[in-house]
C-alpha cells in the first residue's frame, strides 16, 4: 500500500469543497468504498484541473499521461491524491483502459473539438464521465456488463445535464458542445452566436432537448442500480437524484443557461439525499437494455480486465444478514443527519 490514511482525508477535503453534490452523495456510501471512490474522483478532477488551469494544452496532456502512467507502475507522483488513485487502480484492478479513456476526452476538450450529432456527444461523455461510471462501478464489486453498462448511461446523463446547465459558461470560454445538426434545425450557426452568446429560442429548444436525451439515460440507469450491493445503493440514487435535479433547474429556468446558472439549493441537496434511502430500500433488479454504442468499449475493458474475476469473488460491500442490516441502517441514518446538520455533528466528532 502506497498511499496513508492521511492522503485518503485529502482527497475527500478536496471535494468537500471543490464537488459538491458528489460529497453528499460520497457520504451515503459504506466507508469500504467510501474513501476509494474519493480518491478516484478527486483524480478525475485534479487532471481535469491540470488540462483547464496548467501548462500549454499538448505538454498538459503528456503530464497527465505520465501520471497515469506511473500511478499504474506504482510510483505515483509526489501528491495524497496520486498516492492514494494508485493503490486504488491496483486494489481494485481497475483496467487501465478507463482513466486513459477520461484523459482521450480531456484530450478532445483541448483541440474544441465540435460534435455533429448527439452520438459524437454521448462518445464525448462516455470519455469523460461513462469511464468514470464505469470504475465507480467496479469499486462496488459489480463488473458485470449488464451493471457497467448501466453505470455508464448514468456518467453520460450526468455529463448531458453539466452541458445543458453550463452552456453560457462554456461558449465564454470559446466552447460549444451542443449537437451543430440540433443547432442548424433551430438555425443557430455557431460560430455567429460564439462571438455574441445570448440566450434565444433555439439555444433554449437545443437545451430543452439535451435534457430529454439526460432523462432518459438516468431511467436506463435506474435498472441498474437494483443490482448494486444494497449498501451502495443510496448513494448512486442520491447522486442520480442530484444531478437529474439540476436539469429539472434549468427547465425551470426556460433552459436558459445562458444568462444564469442553475443552481441546486443545499436544503434541496439534503432532501434528495434522504430520499435516497427510500428508494434504495424500494429498489430492485430490473431487466435491463444492451450498453450504448458509444459506452460498449468500456464495457468490455472491464469484462475483460486481467485478473479481475479471480481477485473479485469476494462478499460485496455491505451487509448480509439481518443483523447487519439494522447496524448498516443505524449508521446511515446518522450520515444522513450529519448531512442535515453538519456543525452539530462537527462537535459531537470534537468532544468524542
Amino acid at each position: 500500500m502506497i498511499a496513508t490514511r492521511a492522503d485518503y482525508r485529502y482527497c475527500r477535503e478536496t471535494l468537500r469543497h471543490g464537488s459538491r453534490s458528489f460529497f453528499a452523495a460520497s457520504l451515503l456510501l459504506p466507508r469500504p468504498v467510501r474513501d476509494p471512490a474519493s480518491a478516484l474522483y478527486a483524480f478525475c478532477r485534479s487532471a481535469d484541473d491540470a488540462v483547464d488551469e496548467g501548462p500549454p494544452t499538448a505538454q498538459a496532456i503528456a503530464d497527465l499521461r505520465d501520471r497515469l502512467a506511473r500511478a499504474y507502475d506504482g510510483r505515483p507522483i509526489r501528491s495524497p491524491i496520486d498516492r492514494a488513485f494508485a493503490d486504488v487502480v491496483a486494489h481494485f484492478a481497475i483496467p487501465r483502459a478507463l482513466p486513459d479513456a477520461l484523459i482521450e476526452g480531456f484530450e478532445w476538450d483541448t483541440g474544441g473539438r465540435r460534435y455533429a450529432n448527439l452520438s459524437q456527444l454521448t462518445a464525448y461523455a462516455a470519455r469523460v464521465a461513462g469511464s468514470v461510471g464505469a470504475m465507480m462501478s467496479m469499486l462496488m464489486g459489480a463488473r458485470s456488463p449488464e451493471i457497467v453498462a448501466r453505470a455508464c448511461d448514468l456518467g453520460v446523463a450526468m455529463q448531458l445535464t453539466n452541458i445543458a446547465r453550463d452552456v453560457g459558461e462554456d461558449a465564454r470560454l470559446g466552447r460549444i458542445y451542443l449537437p451543430l445538426d440540433w443547432l442548424a434545425a433551430e438555425g443557430v450557426d455557431p460560430d455567429a452566436w460564439l462571438s455574441e452568446p445570448a440566450f434565444n429560442p433555439g439555444i433554449a429548444g437545443v437545451t430543452a432537448r439535451l435534457l430529454t436525451e439526460a432523462e432518459a439515460l438516468y431511467a436506463r440507469a435506474d435498472a441498474g442500480i437494483g443490482h448494486l450491493p444494497l449498501a451502495c445503493r443510496p448513494a448512486m440514487h442520491a447522486a442520480r437524484r442530484l444531478y437529474a435535479e439540476i436539469g429539472r433547474r434549468v427547465e425551470e429556468n426556460r433552459c436558459d443557461s445562458v444568462s444564469q446558472r442553475a443552481v441546486v439549493p443545499a436544503g434541496r441537496k439534503i432532501r434528495l439525499a434522504s430520499g435516497a434511502l427510500t428508494a434504495s430500500l424500494r429498489s430492485s433488479p430490473r431487466e435491463s437494455s444492451a450498453p450504448l454504442p458509444e459506452t460498449q468499449f468500456l464495457v468490455e475493458a472491464v469484462r475483460f480486465s486481467a485478473g479481475a474475476r479471480e481477485r473479485w469473488r469476494q462478499r460485496p460491500p455491505g451487509p448480509s444478514r439481518i443483523d447487519e442490516r439494522a447496524a448498516w441502517l443505524v449508521d446511515l441514518f446518522g450520515r444522513l443527519e450529519a448531512l442535515e446538520h453538519p456543525e452539530a455533528a462537527r462537535r459531537a466528532g470534537a468532544r468524542s
